[in-house]
């Protein structure tokens, strides 16, 4: 079967090496120049399944009415234009704050994320694959008692679900990641995820990419998507730039575009862009950088060791499509991680970044058929596009090649918005 996937993110290119795994002739298309150049670019690193609580829940509007009007908020609205999509987005991300919703997303997004950590492991030792992976697990630290016992209750929800999250005192937080020395006294405990991961995204993006060539996908660089054609109830082709590429199937895999190219199809989809910042510090001689990679709670910001770097990364703007990069947010994170790692690396020389996020109300993706009979969906995985990669883009060549993917597939799709679409 003849296949396109949409876009050359981690997700897309994932989707793209499973599919031809499985025998399809794959052709990928993407504006860019390369694999992996736009939000798995230079993403906090982590392969997280311990974040899959969603943004909705229960704890998080009373932070977000205090953080009203912060430019320097871990999550800032910009309430202050007129934009329908976000105000709709508003208004389910509301409905799924109860926290028996919550906990039905949680269980949804983390059936997905623990899949692909395993399918990244398989992945891994079928290919030798290198990434500046480190498998030592992550370590959410948390300054505030009540924060840290919140952060336990929602440990339990996952931990039915089958992910091991350790709650650690403060000493054996410096003990599991001893760069955490400096900042000792601040800290009233942390949980420990010991089977999760980080690595460096686009590097992984990259070399899947050249591993997927090797298996006969065909890429297509620098080529203007300007939309999908309908013909009934199926798609009948893609324009790009001069051409149109017709298939036998199509996966949406373009991120925050994916809503775009799926409107004039008649397809709502409730994605909306969240636009993160990172800056990745060289280490050089400093001695203080972690190997652990660290969730930061307090501050909404992620840590990880890549290699001869570190990477800092957090915070989330609804801003729409605006890419630019706010050198107040940048700096935000920059002084945080000076303050959490004095000794962490040449912060002078820091390299700053921002991308756009394709998050849903309820933070789950979007994941599998569409009411076109021939169109895919694996988009809107927010944060957690990295951590869902690999499994996202298997169940994607199951469901093409008419198979029953390895893990259940209620909540995963459309039809959770149904009254929304």
């Amino acid at each position: 079967m003849k296949v396109v996937v949409i876009g050359a993110g981690v997700i897309g290119t994932a989707s793209a090496w499973y599919l031809a795994k499985a025998g399809h002739d794959v052709t990928v298309v993407d504006r860019r120049e390369g694999a992996g150049l736009e939000t798995s670019f230079a993403n906090g690193g982590q392969v997280s399944p311990c974040h899959a609580e969603p943004w909705a829940n229960p704890s998080v509007l009373p932070k977000v009415l205090k953080w009203l009007g912060r430019e320097d908020a871990p999550l800032l609205f910009r309430w202050n234009r007129w934009d329908p999509a976000l105000w709709a987005w508003g208004l389910r991300f509301l409905a799924n704050c109860p926290r028996r919703q919550a906990e039905i997303n949680t269980e949804r997004t983390l059936r997905v994320a623990l899949y692909s950590r395993a399918c990244l492991g398989e992945l891994r030792a079928e290919t030798g694959i290198d990434y500046d992976q480190q498998t030592r697990g992550i370590l959410h630290v948390y300054r505030d008692g009540g924060e840290f016992e919140h952060a336990c209750r929602a440990a339990e929800v996952m931990i039915r679900h089958g992910l091991r999250r350790i709650p650690k005192s403060a000493d054996e937080c410096v003990g599991i990641e001893p760069a955490l020395a400096a900042v000792r006294g601040e800290l009233a405990g942390g949980i420990f995820t010991p089977d999760d991961e980080s690595g460096d995204a686009h590097k992984f993006t990259r070399r899947l990419a050249e591993l997927a060539a090797a298996r006969g996908v065909e890429f297509r660089w620098n080529v203007p998507i300007q939309g999908l054609l309908r013909d009934g109830g199926r798609v009948s082709g893609l324009v790009a730039g001069a051409e149109t590429i017709t298939a036998d199937a199509y996966v949406l895999a373009a991120g925050c575009d994916s809503p775009l190219l799926a409107r004039p199809l008649g397809l709502k989809l409730p994605v909306i862009p969240a636009k993160g910042y990172s800056v990745t510090v060289p280490v050089a001689n400093h001695a203080g950088a972690p190997f652990v990679s660290i969730t930061d709670d307090e501050h909404k910001m992620v840590y990880s060791r890549l290699g001869d770097r570190l990477r800092a990364a957090g915070t989330a703007e609804m801003a729409g499509h605006d890419r630019s990069l706010n050198p107040r947010r940048s700096r935000l994170i920059l002084d945080n991680a000076r303050r959490l790692f004095p000794d962490g690396g040449d912060f002078d020389r820091a390299e700053p970044w921002t991308g756009l996020r394709p998050v849903t109300p309820d933070s789950v993706p979007l994941l599998g058929a569409t009411p076109l009979s021939n169109l895919w969906l694996n988009t809107g995985h927010g944060t957690l596009g990295w951590t869902m990669s690999c499994g996202s883009g298997r169940v994607i060549a199951d469901l093409v090649s008419g198979q029953q993917p390895d893990i259940g597939m209620d909540g995963l799709g459309m039809a959770r918005f149904a009254s929304y679409l």
